[in-house]
């Protein structure tokens, strides 16, 4: 077993923190602080060829593989959650699934624009009635002439507001539960597609979350992506990349916690020392750096298995599982760490706090990470 990184790898890494460290750490307050999305931001992320880090050069893109992947999007989380998720969510989820399983002239006229940063992506299958049991949307595509005619309303979008390209779900038969749905391509400014509400959120307050309505939105048929009837069957391919995505923000959020909370230790005195020297803050974070590193290596397992080309829908959700709960439990600590000052808003440690919870609810919530693993144990 091989636990070092290539030399593209590290070089992706340290230009991730490098731009964190210096582009994001000193700005990022503020726009959590005003709830607002850092556009500039992700045009500098864009330059770098992160918001096309999965994708060849051919299609305007830095040809990263998924380990290398893991590693920028748990970097950039390491200093902020919304960064991370923003980035990610536009890799993994709506440039993925057009790269992954569209035709030719799909991939030539949607990837370049995305993976340059020039539009931000968008992927919509939760609904307002159907997170986890997402075969119950209530979205339609209804076959008219040269196009189908969607209706409906997605919910938590990733960059719902601020997305030119969205990736949307919804039933060509309803009859057929999971197995009737298909995935079309939307472009802001189609006839009826527009954005609802934007969400006031727990936290990751820079990131964009909002709704996606349709109302009698005429798209092309030449807009549907994948097969007719098998989309369903599709996400779940797009969905480990999500995860292991999600996991490495994960892993980022609870490794900046973490960074905070040595800091403090070693700075706040109490009794006449650092109350990095009691032994009951030693073993907190002693305990909390074991536990980020097993996430890691999950992460980055799982990571590798996709490169490898192997299924890795149960490394991914054991990945995922993991990681997110020690996000939250690290960050729980880190406050604690801090003390009174970590509830106040003059340390970063309370965003951490705020964003962390996200990581066990998005891309499939804890539990249902759960019901995959056992699945794979109970019915292999």
């Amino acid at each position: 077993m091989d636990f070092e990184l290539t030399t593209e790898q590290e070089l992706a890494r340290r230009t991730a923190r490098e731009f964190a460290e210096g582009e994001i750490a000193p700005v990022i307050a503020r726009f959590d602080e005003a709830e607002e999305f850092p556009a500039e931001l992700m045009t500098k992320l864009g330059s770098l060829g992160f918001l096309g880090a999965l994708f060849p050069a051919e299609y305007g893109g830095a040809g990263l593989d998924y380990v290398a992947y893991a590693l920028v999007v748990e970097e950039l989380s390491r200093i902020d959650g919304s960064i991370g998720i923003t980035m990610w969510a536009h890799n993994s989820l709506c440039t993925n699934h057009i790269f992954s399983f569209g035709t030719e002239a799909q991939r030539k006229q949607y990837v370049p624009p995305l993976a340059r940063g020039e539009v931000l992506g968008a992927w919509g299958l939760t609904e307002p009635g159907s997170g986890s049991d997402a075969a119950a949307m209530r979205t339609r595509a209804v076959e008219r002439d040269d196009v189908f005619v969607l209706d409906g309303t997605k919910a938590f979008i990733t960059n719902g507001s601020v997305a030119g390209t969205a990736v949307v779900m919804a039933k060509t038969d309803p009859t057929a539960s999971g197995r009737g749905v298909s995935a079309f391509i939307l472009e802001r400014g189609m006839p009826g597609f527009r954005t609802g509400q934007r969400y006031k959120k727990l936290g990751l307050h820079a990131s964009d979350t909002a709704e996606l309505v349709l109302e009698a939105v005429p798209v092309p048929k030449g807009n549907l992506l994948g097969e007719r009837n098998r989309a369903f069957q599709d996400t779940k391919r797009v969905l480990e990349g999500g995860r292991i995505a999600m996991a490495a923000m994960s892993v980022g959020i609870a490794q900046g916690a973490l960074d905070l909370a040595v800091r403090y230790a070693k700075e706040r005195q109490a009794f006449g020392q650092p109350i990095g020297q009691f032994q009951a803050i030693r073993a907190m974070l002693a305990d909390l750096a074991t536990e980020i590193e097993a996430a890691r290596l999950l992460t980055l397992r799982a990571a590798y298995g996709k490169d490898q080309g192997r299924p890795v829908m149960r490394e991914a959700s054991m990945a995922k599982v993991f990681a997110s709960e020690v996000a939250v439990r690290c960050a729980t600590k880190a406050v604690q760490v801090h003390g009174g000052y970590g509830y106040t808003r003059e340390f970063p440690v309370e965003r951490f706090y705020r964003d962390a919870k996200l990581c066990e609810i998005g891309e499939g919530t804890s539990e249902v990470q759960r019901m995959v693993i056992a699945r794979f144990l109970l019915e292999a």
